[in-house]
């Protein structure tokens, strides 16, 4: 349990999500994350130079990935300062990660203030070729970044959908149920959308992408939301044979970044945009389920969190989940006995995309301001990630 990490309110953001090869496709990822963060920071009103230390995590690579940690500060920094980093990997799971990895060094008195900055794109991804001595005629190993890691887990064997499936097949989950939750989760992220916006707007920040010379555009909404109805996921067909899940039921891969301030209780107050609140980064909990069952894993995660908590899950007022498959949602509510209906109010990445490492950022921006809504108390994040693993962070908004 922590007990000296705090978030200052309003000191994190998300930009939205655009679909794979759309808007943000064509930009790195990393430049773009720390022109963001920059841009984010001068609105805030904040000099970063305060900053003591950077986690910059991404998990698909992009062009001078090797210098990703330190590049990223430096733009951010703009010869300000010189800040030190960690570049950080943990695939769907790596913002809470990094958020996690920053209160540990500010409980540890290693620092009292960092940033952790996440951005991906899972549009144009690497195709690499890797030397084979003993390729016949110097014939090399190619990789596919992206695909080739969806579609196999050299661990576990099998595509991350075939992981679901096994998890639906072994809980006893339905096509009927996951439909339902489905479509519920679509209508959540509509109350997001209610009052031009009025929820998103809380956390979100916009990205600046310069199209050409001449034009710059500012990309303010998600992009890649497909209308969901009833009667459209009844249509689809699974995609394994004998399956639950359609392609209605699993995410979709998108670009993204996102940030957060991590500090001591009082620097968060200082930055605060309102110093009555605070955020308390309470707990985080890992886990790694039996081999392909990745949709399983946010269950043995959120329940280390909660022991280090020393709390039940009774005591969790909003439950939010990285859910790329919705049996991942089932599955934690049958094993954990909650309602699978009340959980990710205003929004999943089962709906709005998967851009990997920012991914589970945007949904913890979404848990605190939930649970300011509600007049304050505790929060859960869990979610899967590559490699049947899992991470959850509990955080309390008093």
């Amino acid at each position: 349990m922590l007990t000296r990490a705090y978030i200052p309110y309003k000191g994190y953001y998300s930009t939205p999500f655009c679909k794979w090869q759309g808007q943000l496709s064509t930009f790195n990822p990393i430049t773009l994350g720390a022109e963001t963060a920059k841009r984010w920071f001068a609105h805030a009103g904040i000099n970063p130079a305060m900053l003591e230390y950077l986690y910059y995590g991404a998990t698909v690579a992009a062009n001078r990935m090797f210098y990703a940690h330190t590049w990223s500060g430096a733009i951010l920094m703009d010869g300000k300062k010189d800040i030190p980093g960690l570049y950080v990997h943990q695939a769907c799971t790596t913002a809470a990660t990094c958020i996690h990895l920053a209160a540990l060094n500010v409980e540890a008195e290693t620092f009292d203030t960092a940033f952790t900055l996440m951005s991906d794109r899972m549009s144009n991804g690497p195709h690499l070729v890797w030397p084979n001595p003993n390729g016949p005629g110097g014939e090399v190993i190619s990789e596919n970044w992206n695909m080739d890691n969806i579609n196999n887990d050299p661990s576990g064997g099998l595509k991350m959908i075939q992981t679901a499936e096994l998890v639906a097949k072994e809980a006893g989950i339905t096509r009927e149920e996951c439909d339902e939750l489905t479509l519920r989760r679509y209508e959540q992220y509509l109350d997001s959308m209610a009052d031009n916006r009025a929820f998103q707007k809380r956390y979100m920040f916009p990205i600046e992408v310069k199209i050409s010379k001449k034009k710059t555009i500012l990309v303010e909404e998600d992009e890649g939301i497909t209308p969901t109805t009833a009667e459209g996921l009844a249509w689809l067909k699974p995609v394994e044979p004998g399956g639950v899940l359609t392609y209605g039921s699993q995410t979709h891969p998108a670009d993204g970044n996102c940030g957060f301030i991590v500090t001591t209780r009082e620097k968060a107050k200082e930055l605060s945009k309102d110093p009555g609140l605070e955020i308390k980064i309470v707990s985080y909990g890992y886990a790694r389920a039996a081999k392909a069952r990745m949709a399983a894993a946010p269950v043995p995660a959120a329940e280390k969190a909660l022991e280090q908590a020393g709390l039940k899950i009774n005591d969790i007022k909003v439950i939010k989940t990285h859910n790329p498959f919705i049996v991942n949602d089932i599955n934690m509510a049958k094993k954990m006995n909650i309602d699978a209906m009340s959980m990710n109010n205003y929004g999943s990445s089962l709906i709005y995309g998967h851009p990997q490492a920012p991914t589970t950022g945007r949904i913890i921006c979404e848990l605190i301001e939930e649970l300011v809504i509600k007049g304050g108390g505790y929060g859960l994040f869990t979610g899967c990630a590559a490699g049947d693993t899992g991470a959850s962070l509990i955080v309390k908004v008093g």
